[in-house]
């Protein structure tokens, strides 16, 4: 019995591999196909205004995402970094750690193996701990599972506040991908109904107001976003 071509399994494992090589093969540049309102967007978008990589940034409302998604991404859904024939969809983390590798400077992961390892167990922990939350709260679909989860975000939120006072950034004496998720979450405090108390809170006041001044920050706010801390 003649073995299957390589494409066909590709094909069959992948759904839309087909469509999505085809896709992507008539790019010539990056595009990034962005939920303007997502913490999980915007965290990669972050990173890409941190690298300084030329983008192009389409946003899409994730309830009617455009043709183009659908052809590149098999589950259809956001965000989707498309770099010339490369195209990633699911894990927002994903992108960020190939954007991280694929532009090396400014590094946002540290060089050594425990220190990396470190990095990610912070990320997963926010999202784990937090990332949940602030989803249940955007859900908008149950009033007492909002309270609680405000309740719990907020809690969360005071309890590691004291160690923003040791280093300049979560944990680290370097900007890394740890901020670039933990920063999203905290520029939606308002949005989300939570005021974090100043006289517990200082010095994670002080570090949300030095993230917020970054250039990249900034540059990666989508208008939507922008409205959230007006």
């Amino acid at each position: 019995m003649q073995a299957m071509e390589p494409l066909v399994v590709l094909n069959n494992l992948f759904f839309l591999k087909g469509n999505s090589m085809s896709a992507t093969a008539r790019r010539s540049s990056m595009t990034f196909f962005s939920d303007p309102s997502s913490h999980y967007s915007h965290r990669v978008r972050i990173v890409l205004a941190e690298k300084g990589v030329t983008v192009e940034v389409k946003d899409c409302n994730p309830d009617s995402v455009p043709q183009e998604v659908t052809d590149l991404n098999p589950y259809n859904n956001l965000p989707t970094l498309v770099d010339r024939d490369l195209c990633l969809y699911g894990d927002p983390k994903i992108m960020m750690e190939y954007l991280d590798e694929r532009f090396p400077h400014p590094p946002l992961l540290p060089v050594y193996p425990v220190n990396r390892a470190e990095c990610r167990l912070f990320i997963d922990r926010i999202e784990r701990d937090w990332c949940p939350l602030v989803d249940k709260i955007v859900a908008k679909q149950d009033a007492d599972a909002i309270a609680l989860a405000r309740k719990q975000l907020s809690e969360g939120l005071i309890a590691i506040a004291p160690i923003f006072a040791d280093r300049p950034y979560f944990m680290s004496d370097e900007y890394s991908l740890v901020d670039c998720v933990l920063v999203p979450i905290l520029w939606r405090l308002n949005d989300l109904g939570i005021e974090l108390p100043a006289d517990q809170c200082k010095p994670m006041l002080e570090y949300m107001d030095r993230m917020f001044a970054r250039d990249a920050f900034q540059e990666s706010l989508s208008e939507v976003e922008r409205d959230m801390r007006d």
